[in-house]
């Protein structure tokens, strides 16, 4: 092994970077059961109600950023550690609402 080899291993930085990423897989595994659970939900609340619950709808936005901001970190896309370590996400688009479901006049 050269030397810039064993510089690159001995690299605290990606080190600890190694360990914040063990720690978001384990939060990823959570959020897909979540996601599973809204996934599971949200249909049984329109089956008995007629209508989705938005709040179950927003929620699931912000879950799929987050989502999302979790990948970013584990692929090397982004250095910006996410929640809890930063802010939850404001939704799966920032700076964009999330659509209201359309009438049931206006679907297909």
């Amino acid at each position: 092994m050269n030397e810039q080899t064993a510089n690159h291993i001995k690299d605290r930085a990606t080190w600890r970077r190694i360990l914040y990423m063990l720690l978001f897989v384990v939060l990823y595994s959570i959020a897909e059961v979540v996601v599973g659970a809204v996934v599971v939900v949200q249909p049984l609340i329109k089956l008995t109600s007629g209508q989705t619950n938005p709040r179950l709808r927003e929620f699931g936005a912000q879950l799929a950023g987050y989502m999302y901001s979790i990948l970013l970190f584990l692929t090397f896309n982004s250095e910006r550690h996410p929640f809890p370590f930063s802010e939850w996400p404001a939704s799966a688009q920032p700076g964009r609402d999330i659509p209201s479901a359309a009438p049931e006049s206006e679907r297909p």
